[in-house]
């Protein structure tokens, strides 16, 4: 009887060995780590958490998304969490990994884990597809305004060559959107590469919704580069097309086609454009200036050897003085005046509002 209680503590002693042993046997876990887009993600974080005992590892991923993490103990469910290479951000996790002896693999595979959640959830294939299209458009998009704030603070150091750079470079990568084209146009113009600037603000406007708010500044932008290449019957034209949309722009369209007229001596046709300038944005005082300006040239002489003004030269420079009293050209229009012996008002100055040059 002795012998057989002796025996029956010796197998329970080994069992009990057997069973320590078998739950302390060593394991390790190891794996890849993929985004959304199939791309390995190196530097991540992975915490490897043992339910039961709580205790807990942190392993980093490698340049090619490989995790391996050995010293585990077997036979334990396991929480594993992938967290991005700043290492707060969870991008997945999976709770209750059956954890065996030996080594285990177990691969973060983003685009596969979503689309099996997606699932379940009863999301289809059709809706996965749309809300994977959407937040690549979205990704898109924030890296070209990314490039758009970049190429406009090169602009505002003065670095244009640098802007068209960086929104060439935007409008390679999405042709879709007129604002690319706009800001690329203002930047051709920056550096007087001006058959560019026409093509680019060409394709704003064609882009650009018929709503929009931006169609008369492409364009006066388009009708300042065609004028600069000499082609004034189209840079009116494009003139013309603003005055509907926004009068302030459209009178400042005809202004520059007049002052390019100007300089090149064609002050008739230089005057037309004042005049449309001034019948759009009546409050556009250097119009009224330039205007009077070119009308000094067509003044004659009296019999008394007197200059006699051509009809609308003083009245212009008065005009320009009621506009802005104390505008740049104000000294020069008194003194033209005085030149004509024409009296010049002194009231302007008094006159309450801000005058617009």
């Amino acid at each position: 009887m002795k012998k057989r209680f002796t025996l029956f503590l010796f197998f329970a002693v080994i069992s009990s060995i057997l069973t320590v042993s078998a739950l302390a046997q060593d394991a390790s876990v190891k794996g890849v780590c993929k985004d959304e887009n199939g791309k390995v993600i190196a530097g991540a974080n992975i915490d490897i958490l043992n339910n039961d005992t709580g205790r807990k590892v942190t392993v980093k991923t490698d340049k090619n998304g490989q995790y391996f993490s050995m010293g585990l103990v077997g036979a334990h469910p396991y929480k594993l969490t992938l967290y991005g290479p700043d290492g707060k951000t969870v991008l997945w996790f999976v709770n209750g990994f059956p954890l065996s002896a030996g080594e285990n693999t177990y691969d973060f595979d983003l685009a596969k884990e979503k689309a099996a959640a997606a699932k379940a959830a009863g999301v289809t294939e059709e809706q996965i597809k749309k809300n994977e299209e959407a937040k690549k458009s979205n990704e898109k998009i924030k890296g070209l305004n990314t490039l758009l704030a970049q190429a406009r603070e090169q602009k505002k150091a003065g670095n244009f060559d640098g802007a068209v750079a960086t929104m060439e470079q935007a409008t390679a990568q999405d042709q879709t959107h007129d604002v690319l084209y706009g800001e690329l146009a203002d930047d051709y113009t920056g550096v007087k590469k001006y058959p560019e600037a026409e093509a680019a603000y060409s394709k704003a406007i064609t882009l650009a919704p018929a709503t929009s708010k931006a169609l008369p500044i492409y364009h006066t932008g388009l009708a300042l580069a065609l004028a600069r290449q000499g082609k004034l019957d189209a840079s009116m034209a494009e003139c013309d097309k603003t005055v509907g949309m926004d009068k302030i722009l459209a009178g400042q369209c005809y202004f520059n086609d007049g002052a390019i007229l100007t300089n090149q001596g064609n002050v008739d046709a230089a005057n037309a454009a004042f005049d449309k300038c001034i019948a759009a944005d009546p409050t556009k005082a250097e119009a009224y200036y330039q205007k009077g300006v070119n009308l000094l040239g067509k003044a004659t002489l009296g019999k008394d050897g007197k200059m006699i003004p051509a009809s609308g030269t003083v009245e212009a420079l008065n005009k320009y003085l009621e506009i802005a009293p104390d505008g740049k050209n104000a000294q020069a229009a008194k003194d033209l005046l005085a030149s004509l012996g024409s009296a010049v008002q002194t009231t302007y100055g008094n006159k309450k509002g801000t005058s617009k040059k």
